[in-house]
């Protein structure tokens, strides 16, 4: 393995856990204030200081539906970011192509998928409440690392698939 490799590598693990706890505090501090919201007399014209409900009137339920999704974008991330450490400590030891991985994978990306639905969901209940008949939130990159994660997961299995072949040919 290269320097560089090595060196994100290394990185990688401290990093995955520094996420993995900011997620936790992102996703306990909605939650809070998914809670808050409904013992805050006059929420949100009052904590934002200005009156959003005058213009548009579901603006406290659809502020309390994005929260929500919030939230369950933030466990999704969560499990996202669970799998992804288990593949770095695989690299680590220097067996990363195995079929668990690949599933690991395949997990990833179909939560990154989730996320990316996640996004039209929230584009769409701002549509609804804030700017009628505007709904943006496409990206094509995000739909380009979802197939990519599909992709990879695919030549994971194949090589830890060739890699058993190998050792039954030994």
């Amino acid at each position: 393995m290269n320097q560089t490799a090595t060196r994100a590598l290394a990185v990688a693990r401290p990093v995955i856990k520094g996420l993995t706890i900011l997620n936790i505090l992102y996703a306990l501090g909605i939650a809070s204030l998914l809670v808050w919201s409904f013992f805050i007399q006059g929420w949100p014209q009052r904590p934002l200081g200005f009156d959003l409900t005058h213009a548009h009137p579901q603006a406290a339920n659809g502020l309390r539906a994005i929260v929500i999704i919030g939230v369950i974008g933030a466990a999704i991330v969560h499990t996202i970011l669970r799998r992804l450490l288990a593949i770095v400590d695989t690299v680590r030891d220097g067996d990363p192509f195995t079929l668990e991985n690949a599933r690991r994978l395949d997990a990833i990306a179909w939560r990154v998928l989730a996320l990316e639905v996640l996004r039209f969901v929230v584009a769409a209940i701002a549509s609804a409440v804030w700017e009628e008949g505007r709904i943006d939130g496409f990206s094509i990159a995000s739909w380009f690392a979802v197939l990519l994660l599909f992709v990879l997961s695919g030549v994971f299995a194949q090589g830890a698939r060739m890699r058993a072949d190998l050792e039954g040919t030994v």
